[in-house]
This record gives C-alpha cells, structure tokens and sequence, in this order.
C-alpha cells in the first residue's frame, strides 16, 4: 500500500491512497462468499454458485461496495499511520479506480487536528489568592449546619408566612387570562426568602395565612428561557395551605456531639476551621492552574476546526445527560421543567467547548514542546489509584482499560496532568 498527504487548506488535506491488487482480490473474495451465501440461481443451492457464474449474471462491479466495506476501515488506518496525519472528522472517501486484478486507487478529503503556534507559555504572571478563614465564614458554616438540622414545625393558626418558612401553595400561573403549560402545581414547597420563583413572588406570598387565597401578579424577565413568557405580565391564583416553620436548634455542645465527632462546639469549630481552608487551598489550587492554562492558550494561535467544537459539545451534552439520570430524571422531562430545548442547551455549552478544545490542544503542543509524556511509571501509578479507588487489583483494572482500548486515553490525560504541573512550576505570583 502507498499513502501520500497533501495539505490544501487550513486545517484540510487529500489523503491519497493506492492498494496493491492482490489485496483488493482477497476483499473481493471475501465479498463473494459474503453475498453466495443470499443469491438464488436455478441448478444451484444458496452458497454453491461458482464464481464465474456470479460474475457473469451480476457482473464483478456487484461484489465492489461489499469489498470497499471490507478494505477501507483497515487501508484508512495504516494510511494515517503511514502519513502520521491525526484525523478529527471522518473522511470524504472518492473512489478513482477499481478494477478486478487491478489496484484501488481512492482519495479521502480528511480535516485534521490543527497545528499550535505558541506564544509565552513559561513565566506567566497569576495573582495569589489567600486561604486564610475568617470568623464569619466559620459562623456561617456553622449557621448552615444549624439549619440543616433543623425541626420543621407547623405554624400556628393565624401566623403569618414570613422569609425563611416554608410555604405549602397551591398554584397556577396565567397570562392574558390563559393558563400557560408547566405553571400549575399543588402542594409545592416553597421556601420563602430563597429567590427560587419569578422576582416578586415569594414577597406576595409573605403575610398570608394558612387556608388563604390570592391573586398575586408577577412580571416574568426579559432574559426568561421560555419565549412565549419573556416579559409578559402574569397572575397565579395561590392557595396556601400550610406553613412550616424552621426550628433551630440552640449552638452549643450538645450541638456539636450531635452533628460531628467532637464533645464541644469550640472543638467543632476549630474542625469547621481546618476544612474551610483546605477546601480554599484546593479550589485557589485548581483556580491558579485554569488561569495559567488560559493564558497560555490565549498567547497561542491554532485556527480549531468546528467539528472539534461540534465533538466536544456532543461530549457534554452526553455527560449533563448521565448527570441528570443519576439524580433521577432524564433530558425530556428536564427540558419540559425549564423551557430549554437540546439546541439551546447546546448552544449554552458551546463557549466552554471550544476554550476546553483550545485548551487541550495548547497543552498538548507544550507536552511536544517540552518532551513531557506519560510514562510506564505514570501509569501504573494512576492505576494503582484507581485500583485503591474502586477495590480492584491493578491486574484487573489494566485489563479492563485496555479490553475498552483506553490505555493510550489514560496516558494522554496523564501527559496533560504533568504539563500542567509544568507550566505552574515555572509561573510566577503578581506583585
């Protein structure tokens, strides 16, 4: 086999390709073993017709799209190694020649993964955030708890709703007089005072009483995700039917021994303490690394094929939709709740896909550029992990990884790992 590349445009290029005829010959035997075995010719039992026959009655061209089907997927892939191309999109096959005992001449229109120039990518300059807590950020950890533990208590006879209960409504939205779709419910929870509803809402609804009724008006926001609703003046006819109310309970020790492992709550607090800024040190961590990786791929040029976007919208799209199947509900019912179709949600998606798509392909040009790979050693050791992660030997682990053909993918993921470090390795603090 002979493989040539030519670049035409941009990110494009013709693959052209030729096969030796002795292995087209094998694909058309193939073929017609392939398809002996469903024709019916007089005299002869499926899968007995001779050849020549065959040939004859259907002619030789019969037996080409079967043989293409057989050769090309194989062909194709030697030929990108041979031309060391990396493919992003499936080709545009053009088939020149074809011929029994003859060689396959074709051409495949290919788009490829894009060439990086990098601009500064050592010394970049990032500000240092600090991980320091204070006092008010425990104590408002501390109030999260308290309300999380929290009894719900009944409201008595009379009260009235205030910010923070909770509020059990009966409710059904119009506009023009005309109930509108997905703006009706009953015996909804609604937390007064959490912003959960359309501005002005859960302010009408503080002050009434249990078993009260009312006629509360809203206008939904110009940025509204529905369109029939964006801006339209609506009322809700709201029942109230209960009021629960939050009981707190007292901060103290006992407090503390009920929610943590801890006697006191000054010992609980300390505890608070200590969490918050690991947690702070971790998230100024991953924050320090995305704004170095943003900046060097913002000093970078690469002109990213919009398939490359295409994909990675796809990716996650299918990610949100295993996210939302694991809390219970699946992509249907959660674009009848918000009013979104696929197309929006994936247009909303598509920013991020491409900074992640020009992200990963910089990175991997600084990997080139640096000599930095992921090794045998790095791979066992994140196996080792995942091993420890899910009680699993690292035998078995790697053999999963590898029956699925995703050894190379952990490696790749591994590399960027490492050039990320790299590239925070040789960052700077702003002054």
């Amino acid at each position: 086999m002979k493989a040539s590349w030519e670049k035409i445009e941009k990110n494009q290029g013709i693959l052209t390709v030729e096969v030796e005829a002795e292995r087209v010959a094998v694909a058309l035997d193939k073929a017609f073993k392939k398809v002996s075995g469903k024709v019916s010719i007089p005299g002869f039992r499926k899968g007995k017709v001779p050849r020549s026959l065959f040939e004859a009655r259907y002619g030789v061209e019969s037996l080409y799209q079967d043989a293409l089907d057989i050769l090309l997927p194989d062909v194709y892939v030697e030929a990108i190694e041979e031309t060391k191309i990396e493919p992003v999109d499936r080709p545009e096959i053009d088939v020149q020649e074809m011929a029994k005992g003859q060689a396959l001449k074709f051409t495949a229109k290919v788009t490829v993964k894009p060439e990086v120039e990098l601009g500064e990518y050592k010394g970049i300059e990032v500000e240092e955030k600090t991980s320091d807590v204070t006092a008010e950020e425990v104590e408002a950890e501390l109030k999260r708890m308290q309300e999380r533990h929290a009894e719900l208590v009944v409201a008595e006879e009379g009260e009235e709703a205030k910010n923070g209960d909770i509020a059990i409504i009966d409710f059904e939205g119009f506009v023009d007089g005309v109930a509108f779709e997905g703006g009706k419910a009953e015996k909804h929870s609604l937390e007064l005072g959490s912003n959960s509803f359309i501005p002005g809402f859960e302010e009408q609804v503080v002050g009434m009483k249990k078993n009260e009724e009312k006629d509360i008006n809203v206008t939904f926001p110009e940025e509204y995700h529905s369109e029939d609703l964006k801006g339209k003046a609506a009322v809700f006819k709201v029942l109230l039917h209960d009021i629960k109310r939050k009981n707190l309970p007292e901060l103290d020790d006992e407090f503390a021994k009920d929610v943590s492992e801890f006697d006191t709550l000054d010992e609980y607090k300390a505890d608070i303490e200590k969490n918050l800024k690991q947690q702070k040190e971790e998230a100024n961590k991953r924050d320090r690394e995305n704004a170095i990786v943003a900046k060097v791929a913002e000093n970078a040029t690469v002109d990213i094929p919009e398939i490359m976007v295409d994909n990675e919208v796809d990716n996650m799209f299918k990610d949100f939709a295993n996210r939302l199947q694991q809390q219970g509900m699946n992509m249907e019912l959660y674009t009848q709740f918000t009013g979104q179709t696929e197309d929006v949600l994936k247009g909303q998606m598509r920013t991020d896909a491409e900074r992640r798509v020009r992200s990963n392909l910089v990175l991997e040009a600084v990997a080139k550029a640096e000599g930095i790979e992921a090794g045998e050693e790095d791979l066992e050791g994140e196996l080792s992990r995942m091993a420890e992660m899910y009680q699993r030997s690292v035998e078995e682990i790697r053999s999963i990884f590898t029956a699925n053909g995703m050894i190379d993918s952990i490696k790749t993921d591994l590399a960027i790992r490492k050039t990320i470090d790299f590239l925070v390795e040789n960052s700077k603090t702003a002054a």
